[in-house]
């Protein structure tokens, strides 16, 4: 079994134990808590090892980086 399936069979078993809304809110804050914590160590990685900066972090607040759309080509 792999460890994706192991995950998949917890993840049933805890929410098979959920009974109330608050309890769902809370279930949710968690994982949204767990999946927070392990982007920012890969973050705090990146900023360790020198792949990302102050200066990239600038760079990407200026970038503009939406997919033109292309009317012209889907008109009649």
């Amino acid at each position: 079994m792999s460890y994706s399936q192991m995950a998949q069979l917890e993840l049933m078993n805890a929410l098979n134990s959920i009974t109330s809304e608050r309890e769902l809110k809370e279930f949710r804050d968690l994982v949204a808590n767990f999946f927070a914590q392990k982007a920012q160590k890969a973050i705090d990685a990146l900023w360790e090892n020198g792949t990302i900066n102050e200066h990239t972090i600038e760079q990407w607040g200026t970038e503009h980086m939406r997919t033109p759309y292309r009317y012209a080509s889907h008109r009649s």
